[in-house]
């Protein structure tokens, strides 16, 4: 016996599904391919992206548990919070949606669901972020079934985008460049970085932006020398750097641009520095294509930060994966990095974003990024605002 309500009368027909029911059974019909492959039973799903991915269930509510385990055949159950189940039913295809209650045990409630449905082992996904390190151990006492690792399984399909979710992300890309442009006109002397990010979010809101999964970043004077400093209400000065990035969203899925501002007239090395980013940018997009591993893209553009003398400014991977984000994060950099020794070859469908960034640490950071799809012909980029540094 459950808790669930049936709220199928109130609700006849999903009224707030991301994509057609077409594009979920694809999906799930190749998490079953992998399952076979792996020679697994079921998949117990616990990540919002992954459960988003699969179902289309999105929510604000995520930070409370829910779990989805897709069997080697048939269909999926979703066990959601009951508050959470009206939102579940309305935002998914889904025949079969389970609860559990406030004041009672999700994990217990868990264990019933899976000892219905006569399981003997289930792979889980270890590596996710979503589940407490508590969680999964009463998760190991208390689920009747043999658990096994089944990280990155779901990751692994995400990866290569349909479609469909291209389309999306061109959305996304196109909010997020409306943001930039009002950012970038906000930006001048005697302006509060608070003032700049409520322009940046207003207009990428009003262009078409739902909820982002990561705040933007905006960071002006010698805090813009700081990694992922954003606004904390200081004025702009004459002889500021400024630093602008956002990710703004279309259906859960998000596009990252980045771009920098210099107030008044910018010192000979930060323009030197500025060059060199975009240099390397373009260095990286040109190593896109298919067939041709991650990896080259990050040595194409660390090539030139180095022989520029700028090694020590740089320091990180020049791209990761872009498509499904919740906070705390607007990538995928989880799944897919372009960095050295990620020898996965890139493939038509792949969403990167490339942010080219030099630092002088606590004094100003340079630089412009591109979320870029790729295609059969090479790295297409969503954005066509100018690269360059913006002089105010």
């Amino acid at each position: 016996m459950t808790d669930t309500l049936d709220l199928a009368p109130t609700i006849a027909v999903p009224s707030e599904t991301v994509f057609p029911p077409e594009e979920y059974d694809r999906r799930i019909t190749a998490i079953q391919a992998r399952l076979r492959a792996e020679g697994a039973e079921a998949l117990l799903l616990t990540g919002p992206e992954n459960i988003f991915w699969a179902t289309g269930r999105q929510t604000a509510g995520y930070f409370a548990f829910q779990a989805l385990v897709v069997q080697e055949s048939g269909a999926p159950r979703l066990l959601v919070r009951q508050l959470e189940e009206t939102g579940a039913r309305a935002a998914t295809y889904l025949s079969q949606i389970e609860t559990w209650q406030d004041g009672t045990d999700p994990v217990a409630r868990l264990a019933e669901m899976v000892g219905a449905m006569g399981l003997q082992q289930l792979a889980v996904e270890r590596s996710g972020w979503f589940v407490s390190p508590d969680t999964f151990a009463r998760m190991d006492a208390t689920l009747p079934v043999t658990l096994t690792d089944g990280s990155g399984w779901v990751e692994a399909l995400r990866v290569v985008k349909s479609p469909l979710e291209l389309d999306a992300i061109r959305r996304a890309a196109a909010y997020t460049q409306a943001g930039l442009v009002a950012a970038i006109e906000a930006c001048e002397v005697g302006v509060s970085e608070n003032t700049v990010a409520a322009a940046m979010i207003a207009a990428a809101t009003s262009a078409g932006s739902e909820s982002m999964a990561m705040e933007p970043l905006v960071s002006s004077g010698p805090r813009s020398g700081v990694p992922h400093a954003t606004w904390r209400r200081r004025m702009m000065e004459y002889g500021d750097a400024v630093f602008l990035e956002l990710a703004a969203s279309h259906d859960r899925y998000h596009a990252a641009l980045m771009r920098s501002v210099w107030i008044g007239s910018p010192p000979a090395e930060a323009q030197r520095m500025m060059d060199t980013a975009e240099r390397a940018l373009d260095a990286a997009l040109a190593a896109m294509r298919p067939g041709v591993p991650c990896a080259a893209a990050h040595e194409a553009a660390q090539h030139v930060i180095d022989a520029a003398g700028y090694t020590a400014a740089f320091r990180k991977r020049i791209g990761y994966s872009m498509g499904v984000a919740f906070a705390p994060d607007w990538g995928e950099g989880a799944l897919l990095s372009l960095f050295t020794g990620v020898d996965r070859p890139f493939e038509p469908g792949m969403v990167f974003h490339l942010p080219a960034t030099l630092r002088s640490y606590g004094a100003f950071t340079v630089g412009a990024s591109e979320t870029v799809i790729l295609t059969e012909s090479g790295a297409e980029p969503l954005s066509n605002l100018p690269r360059s540094l913006t002089v105010k």
